[in-house]
């Protein structure tokens, strides 16, 4: 692990002082199930010591509500399911902005908390309206501290089309790809398409994570279905060469002087590491730490750590690469603003390898989320 100095926040050394989490999970994206999985393990991790968690679910229709039982749950020590449920008492988020307080003001007063509690919003949503800076913004305009990301690293961060030209201008190595939308598209932009980055080769929604959308076009009516199929998830599309590479992907940690951790290897089950393979059949080889030498491990946690400062992530991400050994090397894949916190995520286990755990990973997060919400009250409030 590359390491450096642990950033902290005043009274972080404090073990008694209680910090009200928010854990916000569900979400109208098509990684609702993804995120209700995450949240139920990250509240298995959460220590009722340290944190009063209100735990608030956000159904696939956009309805919010507080899972009081399941906050009652952590609170107690009973076990959680595997999977939560995006469901329990109505909430009206506007509510939290209408008061001017961290969501410390809702009409039954529910959430309220004792005076100066400080607050702090874990966002375990994976997606558009979720991911994409659309939360982000709303806990800006609440004043509340918040894991992960800003609005401006979160949108980025999603939209794989944009953050490709960002990487692009960075000097960041990476496949070749086309980005359109869906206006765009005519029967001779899949002409070109094939012309420029032969066959087979990837097509993505390009504001979708978890391999959601993503097809492998080995001809041209494939590539003619995938983009069909990326479509009905979003309306810009990014096709990429295929790259017949290793998978590696790190794990960054930090704000201003972020830490990256040992790298890991993916062997797909499948063809490529679909959402299946992730989620579904859980047939991928997960190599962690990857078989690197002590030179190749540097540089790809050196070009790990320049894609989140490129990207502006803050907090976490997971920068994924593809290894082309003997030819281009190291080419930036992704960035995943919230990656998964599931038994079988990488960005955990990376962290574990790296030895920092689950416990601890969590209370980091929630440390930096404080920091950054400090340093940027200073420079929006005067």
């Amino acid at each position: 692990m590359t390491d450096g100095p642990r950033e902290r926040v005043d009274g972080e050394g404090d073990e008694r002082e209680r910090i009200h989490l928010i854990v916000l999970y569900g979400g109208e994206s098509a990684e609702h199930d993804v995120s209700c999985v995450t949240a139920a393990h990250v509240l298995r991790a959460v220590n009722p010591s340290r944190y009063r968690v209100t735990p608030i679910g956000i159904s696939e229709s956009g309805r919010w509500s507080v899972a009081n039982d399941v906050a009652g749950a952590v609170e107690s020590g009973t076990p959680l399911p595997g999977r939560l449920d995006a469901a329990g008492d109505p909430f009206e988020p506007g509510v939290a902005l209408a008061h001017g307080g961290p969501l410390a003001a809702s009409r039954s007063g529910e959430l309220a908390g004792p005076p100066g509690e400080r607050t702090v919003a874990l966002p375990l949503l994976h997606g558009p309206l979720g991911e994409d800076g659309t939360v982000q913004g709303f806990f800006e305009l609440a004043d509340i501290a918040y894991v992960g990301a800003g609005v401006l690293g979160s949108a980025v961060g999603l939209d794989k089309a944009m953050s490709k030209q960002v990487l692009g201008a960075a000097g960041i190595p990476q496949p070749g790809y086309a980005a359109f939308a869906e206006h765009e598209r005519t029967t001779e932009l899949e002409a070109q398409l094939v012309e420029r980055f032969g066959l087979p080769c990837f097509v993505k929604p390009a504001n979708m994570g978890s391999s959601v959308g993503v097809s492998k076009a080995h001809d041209a009516n494939e590539l003619r279905a995938a983009i069909d199929l990326a479509l009905s998830y979003d309306e810009w599309v990014v096709v990429e060469e295929f790259v017949d590479g290793r998978e590696i992907e790190l794990a960054v940690l930090g704000n201003e002087d972020p830490i990256v951790s040992v790298a890991g290897e993916i062997v797909p089950g499948e063809e490529f590491y679909s959402y299946e393979d992730k989620y579904v059949t859980d047939a991928a080889q997960l190599l962690i730490p990857a078989p690197l030498s002590d030179d190749e491990l540097a540089t790809v946690q050196a070009l790990a750590i320049c894609v989140f400062r490129a990207l502006r992530c803050q907090g976490l991400a997971r920068v994924d690469f593809f290894y082309e050994e003997g030819g281009r090397g190291f080419l930036c894949n992704e960035a995943n603003t919230m990656p998964g916190f599931t038994p079988i995520s990488m960005y955990p286990k990376l962290w574990a390898a790296s030895g920092i755990d689950y416990p601890e990973l969590i209370d980091r997060l929630v440390a930096l989320a404080l920091d950054r919400h400090s340093r940027r009250r200073r420079n929006t409030k005067h």
